[in-house]
């Protein structure tokens, strides 16, 4: 059996291959990611995974898609593309609590759809001005949903993480390799 990794993200192939996963193809589908109005963030990342998983569809292939968001309350934030969107990012961010959630959706040669949802909460210390202004200097929130890489120098300022540590980096790996054994790919 084939799988096809719906993503640009090198994130998320590094983490595939931490259990031991490597894709036969990857491809990054264009869709629209424009968060419907009042659309909950849960139901954002799950309508993101299928779409992706849709517009990769192989015959006889397994598509693995995925969308990550980051909610801070009920604001969405954005996958930072300039500094005023990530220094906006991370100061809502300062000294609050904020939910990542990823939706994973697995199509199937057979015709099914797998879907999972994680949620995993993290809390930042409170930054200061200096704080952010050398976390924006050092380029890592460009691309990154809500402004950040947990995997990098934002790292210092986590104090607080319930939930899945490679769910905030892009792709929860149990609830992965779940759908990947519940499909026949994974075995053990």
């Amino acid at each position: 059996m084939q799988l096809l990794l719906a993503s640009a993200s090198p994130r998320r192939l590094a983490l595939l291959a931490q259990i031991g996963v490597t894709p036969d193809q990857v491809f990054a589908p264009d869709i629209d990611e424009t968060p419907r109005q009042a659309e909950a963030p849960r139901l954002l990342a799950q309508r993101l995974a299928r779409a992706k998983a849709a517009a990769s569809a192989r015959a006889d292939w397994l598509v693995l898609a995925a969308d990550t968001v980051v909610a801070c309350g009920s604001r969405l934030l954005p996958k930072t593309e300039t500094e005023a969107q990530a220094r906006a990012c991370l100061t809502m961010l300062s000294g609050r609590r904020h939910h990542v959630l990823t939706a994973i959706t697995l199509a199937t040669p057979d015709g099914r759809v797998l879907e999972r949802v994680c949620d995993s909460v993290v809390g930042f210390a409170r930054l200061t001005n200096a704080q952010i202004d050398a976390y924006i200097a050092s380029g890592e929130w460009r691309g990154k949903a809500g402004g950040y890489a947990i995997q990098g120098l934002a790292a210092s300022h986590v104090r607080f993480l319930s939930g899945s540590y490679s769910n905030v980096v892009g792709l929860p790996l149990f609830e992965t390799a779940q759908l990947l054994r519940g499909a026949g790919y994974l075995r053990g």
